[in-house]
């Protein structure tokens, strides 16, 4: 396995694991999440890819076939009222095929971007993880995650 930027290359593969994390949330939430829907079109996804403050990385077999990725965006607040100048890069996406599970391809992509966070002079890494999740959960907080905050909602 090797770990890299994502490319144009890659979006098939990545439309396929987007698609997986959309039926794992379409699930646990269907009063919220469609079920044949993408996060975003192959147009969206170009432009993403050429986007420095938010890198996509791609972990890939020696046949250059997408495993999992990282949708990363860096976010600070300057100047802000009430927040410090922190640098956080925000995990805003992280998938394993699932027929790759438990083959630390997860912890291999959790693990290079915390090195490229520090690398970039981050202060931080954070994510948002959806309750009904529980896997997700579980593999953030044996990654050494702890919880920074937490939403909560009331269905009218």
């Amino acid at each position: 396995m090797h770990i890299r930027r994502a490319t144009k290359s890659d979006i098939t593969g990545i439309n396929k694991l987007l698609c997986q994390v959309l039926m794992v949330h379409h699930v646990g939430r269907p009063d919220l999440f469609k079920r044949n829907a993408k996060k975003y079109t192959d147009g969206q996804l170009a432009e993403l890819l050429t986007d420095d403050t938010r890198p996509i990385f791609v972990a890939v077999d020696e046949n250059e076939q997408v495993l999992g990725y990282a949708f990363c965006i860096f976010i600070q607040h300057l100047h802000d009222n009430i927040l410090t100048d922190i640098k956080t890069l925000y995990i805003d996406d992280l998938c394993v095929d699932e027929n790759m599970r438990g083959q630390r391809i997860g912890k291999g992509l959790y693990e290079f971007v915390l090195d490229f966070a520090k690398e970039s002079g981050c202060y931080n890494v954070t994510l948002n993880v959806w309750s009904c999740n529980e896997s997700a959960m579980k593999f953030y907080e044996a990654c050494g995650l702890k919880p920074q905050k937490i939403g909560m909602e009331m269905i009218l």
